[in-house]
């Protein structure tokens, strides 16, 4: 098929690209500008690069244009984050594709009821982004099943992968805690460490995303979490990458008030919006409907992305 990629050379698209070029799809990415994917693959070179602003495009209402004149049969958005923008690209789009993949996220989810949460549960988000995101999976699902628009949506949960710090134990995005936990110097965490983060490897969202492809009819007109078969306490996250560079956690238990003093507000802010979604979804239905298995557990995929900032000198396990 011919696929058309937006935002393709981003975390997923790092690896969904080649991908998709190994089974034979002719595939272009379409993005604001050009740049080098997070990993090197000969299969870049096989890629059609398409230079556009969505922004810019959308405003001037020529978007969703644009990428139909690319003729393509299936569309993978990876970075559509109002309904205004999926509206335009829908209505663009209608009678002309064969398949819509809208790119997600677990932030649909509010608090859970029951873990693991799945599909089925009604939606409680919170927050711009999860409220956003809630929004275009409702509207795309209506589309699909009221109008058969083609649509499939996938839900990642925190990406990892070589090339950029993973959510850490403490719930945001500074490496200095796993240089703490290498150099047994003691980490805060807030409250007891129980709340989870359930991260999930570029390659395995990727995966999802040529899963959804290869079983069109089991996909179209459904949602999908994506993310690593369990989730993670912060303590035992925390516990468990000590023990990886060889040392027993050293960890400090504090009230949110008190926790939130010890970072900076950005981290704070960061910490207050995993935990207070802390995910622990469900992969049952991805599993059954699209053979979805992912290739790394949590722990797996964050210690590949961890390897990759001790090499880069990014966390210094040493003096």
């Amino acid at each position: 098929m011919r696929v058309v990629i937006i935002g393709g050379t981003g975390h997923v698209g790092t690896f969904l690209v080649p991908r998709l070029v190994a089974a034979g799809h002719d595939v272009a990415c379409v993005s604001r500008a050009r740049r080098q994917p997070y990993q090197p693959h000969a299969a870049w070179a096989r890629v059609r690069h398409v230079t556009l602003d969505r922004g810019a495009e959308e405003a001037a209402g020529t978007f969703g244009e644009r990428i139909a004149a690319l003729e393509p049969d299936a569309v993978i958005d990876m970075i559509c984050f109002s309904l205004a923008s999926a509206r335009h690209l829908v209505e663009a789009l209608r009678g002309r594709v064969r398949h819509f993949l809208h790119c997600g996220t677990i932030w649909i989810h509010g608090p859970s009821v029951e873990v693991p949460t799945t599909e089925e549960q009604p939606r409680r988000p919170f927050g711009e982004y999860g409220l956003q995101k809630a929004v275009i999976e409702e509207y795309l699902l209506g589309e699909a099943r009221a109008n058969r628009f083609p649509a499939t949506l996938l839900h990642p949960g925190h990406i990892v992968g070589p090339g950029w710090p993973p959510l850490n134990p403490a719930g945001h995005f500074n490496p200095r805690v796993f240089q703490d936990l290498a150099r047994g110097v003691e980490v805060a965490l807030p409250n007891l460490g129980l709340e989870t983060v359930h991260h999930v490897h570029a390659d395995d969202v990727a995966q999802a995303f040529e899963r959804a492809m290869a079983n069109w009819g089991a996909s179209v007109g459904e949602s999908f979490h994506v993310v690593s078969p369990a989730a993670l306490t912060l303590r035992g996250y925390a516990e468990s990458m000590a023990a990886w560079f060889g040392r027993e956690a050293r960890l400090q238990f504090l009230p949110w008030d008190r926790w939130k003093q010890t970072v900076s507000p950005e981290e704070a802010a960061a910490t207050w919006d995993h935990i207070a979604h802390s995910p622990n979804s469900s992969i049952a239905k991805a599993r059954r409907l699209l053979g979805f298995q992912p290739r790394y557990r949590s722990l797996e995929a964050v210690q590949e992305s961890v390897e990759w900032l001790v090499r880069a000198g990014t966390i210094k396990i040493s003096d």
